[in-house]
């Protein structure tokens, strides 16, 4: 913990890069449903039309600070992430409404991150999900107490 306090960054900071811890449960308004819902349908969609293989939904409510639902998808080559991201943005915007996502790593990374508010959005290559492990780290393993319906695989 002494070590904790002398690293540097704000606390909220520090607890973000330690990750959830086993059995926490966070509390926050959850998003209104059916904008998420419809958010998490555009999306899904648009990653299907993309080509992205195992496409995953994490429900994080009451588990997650930052957001409501994690998807998790996979591309094959830089060119075909950047263009799920691309396409991702725009169909957000026109059929969904939402006028603010950030992307980081769009220019050639084996990580995309895509921050659409309540939902985060993470592109991989193969390599680089299976090195992360974020379904192992956020998937209904990770708490004993949740149910297999925490997870979606599409």
């Amino acid at each position: 913990m002494a070590e904790a306090a002398k690293s540097a960054g704000t606390p909220r900071k520090k607890a973000a890069a330690a990750g959830p811890k086993r059995g926490q449960r966070v509390t926050r308004e959850a998003a209104e449903r059916e904008a998420l819902e419809k958010a998490l349908a555009v999306i899904t969609a648009s990653l299907e039309a993309d080509k992205a293989e195992d496409i995953v939904v994490l429900d994080l409510t009451g588990r997650a600070s930052f957001a409501d639902r994690m998807v998790i998808a996979t591309g094959q080559v830089d060119r075909q992430i950047t263009a799920m991201a691309t396409h991702l943005e725009r169909k957000l915007n026109e059929e969904a409404g939402i006028k603010r996502v950030l992307i980081e790593g769009a220019n050639g990374s084996d990580w995309v991150l895509i921050d659409v508010g309540d939902i985060v959005v993470h592109l991989f290559k193969p390599d680089s999900r299976v090195l992360y492990g974020l379904e192992r780290m956020w998937g209904a393993d990770f708490d004993a107490t949740d149910s297999d319906d925490s997870v979606t695989t599409l």
